[in-house]
C-alpha cells in the first residue's frame, strides 16, 4: 500500500510544557514523533513552544486592550489560522493539563467569535488532536478535556485523535529520559507507538477530506443566518408534540 502524500496541508504542534527549554521537554519529544510522521507525508509542520512567548491570560483576542502590558497572542494567531491540523501537547500535573495548556485553550476560545466566509466558526475546516505525557494518572481524562474544548470551538476531531505516555506512578523518569543499556524511556511502548501513528494519520486523512470537500456545509450552522432568525428546520418541542 502506497502512503498518501499531503503536501498541501499545514500542521501546528503546540508544546505546552512548563520547561523553558523546548529541546529538553518530554512532551516535545513525543511531539517529535508526530512531527516525523506528518513531515514524512509532506505536511508542513510548524512547532510552537508556548511558554517561550508572553501569552497573557484571558478570553479576549488582544489582552493588551484589557490592561495587560504584554500579549504575544495576536502575533501567534496567524499561525493558528494557517494550520489545517492543530495538536495540543501537554504534560500532566496533578492529573490535569499544564497551566500553559489551559491558557492556550482560553486564548483559542478568545477567537471563537470570528467567522469564516460561510458564516461558520473560524475553526471549521480544521482538525484537532492531543498529546499527553506524564508519570501520574490523567492521560485519558486530559485528552477528553482538550478534545472536547477543540470540538466545541469548531474543530473536527477524527477517530482516535490522542496519544499519551505514562510512566510508573510517582517521581521517576519521564518520556525520552535516558535509560542505561536500553532505548530511552517510553520509546519501546507499543501502546504509545501505535496510537501516535493512528492519531497522526487520522488527523492528516481528515484534514485532507475536509480540504478537498470544501469543508462542512453551512446549512444549519451559518451563525449569520441564525442571528437573522433562520432556524434551519428547528421547531419548539411544543410545536413538534402537537404535530404542527
Amino acid at each position: 500500500m502506497d502512503a498518501p502524500r499531503y503536501e498541501d496541508l499545514t500542521a501546528l504542534l503546540v508544546n505546552c510544557s512548563l520547561t523553558p527549554d523546548p529541546v529538553r521537554s518530554h512532551t516535545g519529544r513525543l511531539l517529535d514523533v508526530v512531527d516525523h510522521l506528518m513531515s514524512g507525508a509532506g505536511v508542513t509542520v510548524d512547532r510552537l513552544h508556548a511558554v517561550s512567548h508572553d501569552i497573557a491570560p484571558g478570553v479576549q483576542p488582544d489582552m493588551r486592550e484589557q490592561g495587560w502590558e504584554e500579549d504575544a497572542w495576536p502575533e501567534l494567531w496567524p499561525r493558528v489560522q494557517a494550520a489545517d491540523i492543530l495538536v495540543l501537547g501537554t504534560p500532566l500535573w496533578l492529573g490535569e493539563e499544564s497551566s500553559v495548556c489551559r491558557r492556550v485553550v482560553e486564548r483559542l476560545y478568545a477567537m471563537s467569535g470570528q467567522l469564516n466566509d460561510a458564516g461558520q466558526s473560524i475553526y471549521y475546516g480544521k482538525v484537532g488532536g492531543a498529546v499527553i505525557t506524564g508519570n501520574e494518572d490523567g492521560v485519558k481524562h486530559t485528552s477528553m478535556s482538550l478534545l472536547f474544548a477543540l470540538q466545541h470551538l469548531g474543530l473536527v476531531i477524527p477517530p482516535q485523535a490522542d496519544v499519551g505516555w505514562i510512566g510508573e506512578i510517582g517521581p521517576g523518569p519521564s518520556y525520552a529520559d535516558p535509560r542505561e543499556g536500553d532505548v530511552p524511556v517510553g520509546f519501546d511502548s507499543d501502546f504509545t507507538r501505535k496510537n501516535a501513528t493512528i492519531m497522526s494519520w487520522n488527523l492528516m486523512h481528515t484534514a485532507d477530506l475536509l480540504r478537498r470537500s470544501g469543508g462542512l456545509p453551512s446549512y444549519g450552522n451559518d451563525r449569520n443566518a441564525l442571528q437573522d432568525g433562520e432556524l434551519f428546520g428547528y421547531a419548539d418541542p411544543e410545536a413538534v408534540s402537537s404535530g404542527s
